[in-house]
């Protein structure tokens, strides 16, 4: 902990109270949730940034999109649009924000919408025609004017919320004990050999409740890396000069699983907006070389960079185990909610 966040102390203990005070009124029904007759899961975390929901995300999309009408609803962290919008064949990072055309882009088959009031994005999916089955939230474990029918709460391995403080003298955006909201807690970002003796201490120092569960999941990168029309076998090119380059929030592991000392490594901050300049930059430093990108950094920089040489690594998460007992718990829910269990 550094210096700064030593001294603003005091305030972490007013955000903390204030918070605490919000949770409070939730939950004895002073303030009004609004709960909705369909499958609702909420996938959030209880700090700021770097937990993985994206992929969190899109394996909850693969486990479900083949039996259900599938949606996901997100904030659309720096869009340039306001309120309600259902991506459609003009849909574009700066009307969705990266993510939620991330997932446009991929999946086809299900609808993505973004609102910052989340009552009202699923209100507005409920008229539309045909209506979704089931409604995924992305970053909405704090959203508490929705109450959520299964929340999924994600932590990240060497950063967990039990060793952190609230802002501004740690990361969390709201006490530990709003954990106890969760169905379910994954430890993500884990090493794919972490020891069952060091889940059984991260197990002990969460101090989940008896009917919450807990799993540990890793990234697993793609063996390929892909642009517009190509794809190329990362064991090609892991010795030629490339250029990596991430917006994300703990790009670390990304370039370790790719770079060579010959590479060319650029951070941004996370969901950066690419300017003139930035993307001159980029340019320059990698004359002709192959520049890899973040999936999510991609939707941003296609169309400004050279197609030929602008690839993006695609990531997946996996579970280290237990990975049936999930989806069985999260198809069981989906299909009681929606009586086709």
């Amino acid at each position: 902990m550094n210096i700064l966040r030593k001294i603003l102390f005091p305030f972490a203990i007013l955000y903390g109270l204030i918070t605490a005070i919000r949770n409070f009124l939730f939950d004895k029904g002073i303030l009004k949730s609004y709960s909705f007759d369909l499958p609702v899961i909420a996938v959030g975390n209880l700090s700021v940034g770097g937990t993985g929901k994206t992929p969190q995300i899109e394996y909850l999309i693969r486990l479900l999109s083949d039996n259900y009408k599938v949606a996901t609803l997100s904030r659309g962290y720096k869009r340039k649009s306001e309120g309600f919008v259902l991506a459609d064949v003009n849909a574009n990072a700066e009307i969705l924000g990266d993510e939620p055309f991330q997932f446009f882009q991929k999946f086809p088959n299900i609808q993505v919408a973004v609102d910052a009031n989340r009552k009202n994005g699923i209100e507005q999916l409920l008229s539309k025609n045909p209506k979704p089955e089931v409604i995924l939230l992305d970053d909405a474990y704090q959203h508490r004017k929705v109450k959520a029918g299964f929340y999924i709460l994600l932590t990240a391995y060497g950063d967990i919320y039990a060793d952190d403080f609230m802002l501004p003298t740690g990361n969390l955006r709201e006490s530990r004990s709003g954990a106890q909201r969760a169905d379910v807690v994954v430890v993500t970002k884990c090493p794919s050999d972490l020891s069952t003796a060091e889940q059984l201490s991260i197990k002990t120092k969460l101090k989940l409740a008896e009917n919450q569960e807990l799993y540990f999941s890793c990234i697993a990168y793609d063996d390929c890396i892909y642009s517009e029309n190509s794809k190329i076998k990362i064991s090609e090119i892991q010795d030629e000069n490339k250029l990596l380059l991430a917006g994300i929030a703990k790009p670390e592991p990304f370039f370790s699983y790719l770079k060579n000392p010959k590479d060319v490594c650029l951070t941004y901050p996370d969901h950066h907006h690419f300017s003139e300049n930035d993307i001159q930059e980029i340019i320059i430093k990698a004359q002709d070389s192959v520049i890899i990108t973040t999936e999510k950094d991609y939707v941003r920089l296609k169309g400004s960079l050279p197609d030929e040489q602008l690839f993006y690594l695609p990531i997946q998460s996996s579970f280290l185990l237990g990975a049936d007992q999930f989806d069985k718990k999260i198809k069981n829910y989906v299909g009681a909610s929606t009586g086709n269990c």
